[in-house]
């Protein structure tokens, strides 16, 4: 399977947890975590491999690693 990218717009430390907006190729998510020690990233990840119903190790950030603007790849 070829790999997909996605562009991601976060707001960290939301009150809930929320996909704000959505579509084919890009979202925008409230996070409740803060962004220190990639908490924020990794419960990015936790909420995207719910969402398309695959393991969390099957995504990657590839930009934005310290950025509210992120760039996901999806491996599997």
């Amino acid at each position: 399977m070829q790999s997909k990218e996605i562009q991601i717009k976060i707001i960290p430390r939301a009150k809930k947890i929320e996909v704000i907006e959505f579509t084919p190729n890009s979202f925008k998510i409230r996070l409740t975590a803060a962004p220190v020690d990639g908490k924020a990233n990794d419960q990015l990840l936790k909420i995207l491999a719910k969402h398309f119903k695959i393991a969390k190790s099957c995504l990657v950030i590839t930009k934005g690693l310290t950025s509210r603007n992120k760039t996901v790849n999806i491996l599997c």
